[in-house]
């Protein structure tokens, strides 16, 4: 798809058919993560995918809606703090890596025609106990990953005249 397209054609899936995921598109998807762009290529993040099917009502408890674990997959990108790159001024570009690789992830997944959500609003200690996330590493975006069953609606955005200042605010 073309890209313009595509970010347009993007949508947060809150429906997943059961349909399994092939191998090769799950590849692609974790792929387009591996080769985001990160502050000094640290890639400070792992990627944890699970398999829904029979570990339904354990993964409630990480996001208690009933689609999250509707798709066959869940993907969980972690954050590896110590690996982040820190620019001078003590800011960390830890979670700003994280979610580029994972805005590549989910327009990845659009482009092969699978839905994605993000979700940042889950219970930590439930993923970190489920997930056996290590103690040095930190839950930090999750997305179900299947093939959307419902439709999208249309998108609500500020007019770029609300977010762009040229030359200076």
């Amino acid at each position: 798809m073309e890209f313009s397209q595509l970010i347009r054609a993007r949508y947060s899936v809150r429906a997943y058919k059961p349909d399994p995921v092939p191998e090769e598109a799950l590849q692609q998807v974790l792929e387009a993560a591996q080769l985001a762009p990160s502050a000094a290529n640290r890639q400070p993040f792992r990627l944890i995918v699970v398999h829904t099917r029979g570990r339904e009502q354990e993964l409630q408890r990480i996001y208690p809606r009933q689609w999250f674990t509707q798709a066959p997959l869940i993907i969980c990108l972690c954050l590896v703090p110590k690996e982040a790159w820190v620019r001078e001024d003590r800011r960390s570009y830890c979670d700003v890596d994280g979610a580029i690789a994972f805005d590549h992830l989910v327009l990845a997944a659009a482009n092969l025609g699978l839905g994605t959500c993000w979700i940042a609003h889950f219970d930590v200690h439930a993923a970190r106990e489920i997930l056996r996330v290590p103690p040095d590493m930190e839950p930090f975006l999750f997305t179900p990953l299947g093939y959307p069953a419902d439709q999208p609606t249309p998108k609500k955005r500020r007019p770029l005249s609300d977010l762009v200042r040229y030359e200076h605010w």
